[in-house]
């Protein structure tokens, strides 16, 4: 696994197999309080003999149901498999959900979730703060396309809820934005800072607001 941040590890990229040209990655957050994955990705799977090393995870979670589309990897780690409650439904058709969630809390004092619907019913941020950074995983409600911060407003995602999520997540203080996708061969993370932050989400939302989709 790929080293982040101090605690913050990415696994091996894939391909999307309807986008080819975006990775994804599942990120491993050691913790004391226990490890967390965020995202899923088909590369956990072989990657499970390095995620033991750092501690093995105490619990899964999807920022959205699209995730599971690629496979499960819950059982190949053995830990619980944790999405919102309006995404649910559709990730349990799939993969077993162990648990969902659907108000905003912090976790252990340094795992927040925050519901951010419109790309889908059940969209959710997560923040870690790890205590030198604190980590936004924003799923595919903002990723990184050829190093830009963009949306993916899909004919299922409600628009008007997607504002409101972005108008949330340009609020919120971090320095480091974690997406699921991005542009193979770029970066897959970004640094920013709150000003930074503020002025990229609200490029995404003049954007959003004019009926673009991205």
């Amino acid at each position: 696994m790929e080293a982040v941040i101090s605690g913050l590890f990415g696994t091996e990229p894939e391909a999307l197999p309807f986008a080819p040209s975006l990775e994804v990655r599942a990120f491993l957050l050691q913790r004391p309080q226990g490890n967390v994955l965020v995202y899923s990705a088909p590369t956990v799977a072989s990657e499970a003999p390095a995620i033991e090393e750092l501690g093995g995870v105490s619990r899964q979670y999807l920022n959205h149901w699209h995730e599971t589309l690629l496979g499960c990897v819950s059982d190949v780690i053995g830990a619980p498999l944790l999405v919102h409650e309006n995404d649910r439904a559709q990730a349990a058709d799939r993969c077993e959900v162990d648990e969902t969630f659907s108000e905003r809390a912090v976790l252990d004092g340094d795992f927040e979730l925050i519901p951010i619907p419109g790309h889908t019913p059940g969209a959710t941020a997560f923040i870690w703060d790890s205590g030198e950074h604190r980590a936004l995983f924003t799923g595919d409600s903002i990723y990184l396309r050829d190093g830009e911060w963009v949306a993916a407003v899909l004919e299922s995602s409600d628009r008007e809820r997607y504002v409101d999520s972005l108008e949330l997540l340009r609020e919120i203080d971090f320095d480091l934005l974690v997406p699921w996708a991005a542009t193979g061969g770029h970066p897959f993370y970004a640094k920013t800072d709150k000003a930074d932050a503020r002025r990229r989400i609200d490029t995404i939302l003049e954007r959003v607001r004019r009926g673009e989709d991205h």
